[in-house]
């Protein structure tokens, strides 16, 4: 077996290259041929995910992802892994117009976080769009944890984080970061999701503590094991 996985990046880029690095390092290959055969579009001209959710206006992002979708569909894909939790959202709304399953990184990490902390109180760290949607609240309820939402001052941190920092391809704030570890650690949080790839890249690039859980790194290991490559 050897599929070939599509991956719709460019939500952003740095996400994305992190993405296949992921990828690469959790292969076990030996040469060229023992690696994920992969075909990554990134779309960096999707519209903002967040900014449609907020406004109801879904048209832009459904059209140009199904596009998108269709694309890769078309270049022998054979799964499709999306490095961007906000558009989980579009993607929902999109799978049964292609063809090809979407290895479905909120559902995957949600079954992977319940099989850890059964019962735990989950702390979702993402875009105002991802928490106002419900995506990770509600497939967390679904395998039994709790899951618990920053107040509005503490989600202003982690969009500043976001936005103002990463997108911006500058370096994570962490005295700010520390305010929001210490609040969400006092409120009893057994882990994190870093819920936006862009904390991901936080994650990543600092070195983190397993107390936050990336879905991009869970959905990694899903493309290698659903390509049929060996996982390390």
């Amino acid at each position: 077996m050897d599929r070939v996985i599509g991956v719709l990046g460019g939500m952003g880029s740095m996400a994305s290259q992190l993405f296949y690095k992921m990828v690469i390092d959790r292969t076990d290959a030996k040469c060229d041929q023992e690696h994920v055969r992969m075909v990554i579009f990134n779309d960096a001209a999707m519209p903002d995910r967040t900014k449609a959710i907020l406004a109801q206006d879904y048209s832009k992002v459904d059209e140009q992802m199904l596009t998108d979708f269709q694309l890769l569909e078309n270049c022998g894909c054979q799964a499709i892994c999306i490095t961007c939790n906000t558009a989980h959202f579009f993607a929902d709304r999109l799978k049964d117009k292609i063809n090809i399953p979407i290895i479905h990184m909120i559902e995957e990490t949600s079954a992977e976080i319940a099989a850890g902390f059964p019962g735990g109180k989950v702390a979702v760290l993402a875009t105002d769009g991802t928490i106002e949607t419900g995506l990770y609240q509600k497939r967390l309820e679904n395998h039994g944890l709790v899951p618990f939402s920053p107040s509005e001052d503490m989600q202003k941190i982690v969009m500043y984080q976001i936005y103002d920092r990463i997108k911006k391809g500058l370096p994570w704030d962490k005295e700010k970061w520390m305010i929001l570890e210490n609040y969400i650690k006092d409120n009893g949080c057994d882990c994190a999701i870093m819920a936006c790839t862009e904390l991901s890249v936080i994650k990543e690039d600092n070195r983190l503590e397993d107390y936050y859980i990336d879905p991009m790194s869970v959905l990694a290991r899903k493309a290698v094991e659903f390509s049929g490559k060996k996982l390390k």
